[in-house]
């Protein structure tokens, strides 16, 4: 079946984002919350794979202003005090890799992750991979992003070649590319914009791959505002 076929295609009424006088919503009352924040790429990951099972009715999105946050979410919903978080079953737990996973192993809908052993093999050299990409193309930003960066998404490119039967990293749409697009969306707009520098130059397997996530709602739904984007990076990477 065809990625996009199982999404829910009607975009959900997003909540507005908590503030720091904002009172704190029930906790353990047996509501499954998303603590998310709408700019940030590693929650981004785990709003996808919520969107992508259908886990709108069941996972509730809480959004935090993280530039502006309640007190209550690091003194008593989550202490490492980042997102995301999923409040479930009496607990509260973090960190985007950990999370969808988790997600994909404890509700219901198409399973993300194939069942072939190769895949799954493959599936976590990638996902070990995503820190270092990152800190690849965030260093590369203070030099000559061109050259600098070019090896993360060299890796990319030789990693989308390894299986055939579909256009995504495992062939079918699955946690790697969740794992990936938040970042890439990101870059691939901040190196453009500011850099003049296109990341899909050359690079035929990357540029089908963001053309057919473009193609899934439950990633277009989760899409920043490109102009939020380049200004975050410029204030947190780029500024003198």
């Amino acid at each position: 079946m065809a990625a996009a076929a199982l999404d829910k295609s009607v975009p959900e009424k997003l909540p507005p984002s908590l503030e720091a006088n904002t009172e704190q919503p029930p906790l353990f009352d047996g509501t499954t919350r998303l603590y998310t924040s709408y700019i940030c790429p590693y929650a981004q990951r785990v709003w996808i794979t919520r969107n992508f099972k259908g886990l709108q009715d069941q996972i509730k999105l809480v959004p935090i202003n993280l530039q502006n946050r309640p007190a209550w979410y690091g003194e008593k919903v989550y202490p490492p005090n980042k997102v995301p978080s999923l409040e479930h079953n009496g607990k509260v737990i973090g960190e985007s890799l950990d999370l969808i996973k988790y997600v994909d192993s404890n509700f219901d809908g198409p399973s993300l992750l194939p069942d072939d052993a190769a895949k799954r093999e493959f599936a976590e050299d990638l996902l070990s991979y995503t820190d270092k990409f990152g800190q690849i193309v965030i260093g590369s930003l203070k030099g000559d992003p061109a050259k600098d960066a070019a090896p993360a998404f060299d890796h990319l490119e030789n990693a989308l070649r390894k299986f055939e039967d579909g256009p995504f990293f495992l062939g079918q749409f699955s946690l790697v590319d969740i794992a990936y697009i938040p970042f890439v969306e990101r870059f691939q707009i901040v190196l453009s914009e500011l850099f003049k520098y296109d990341v899909t130059a050359g690079r035929p397997k990357l540029a089908a791959w963001i053309e057919e996530l473009n193609k899934i709602e439950a990633y277009k739904q989760t899409k920043a505002n490109p102009k939020d984007v380049v200004e975050l990076y410029k204030r947190r990477f780029l500024a003198e």
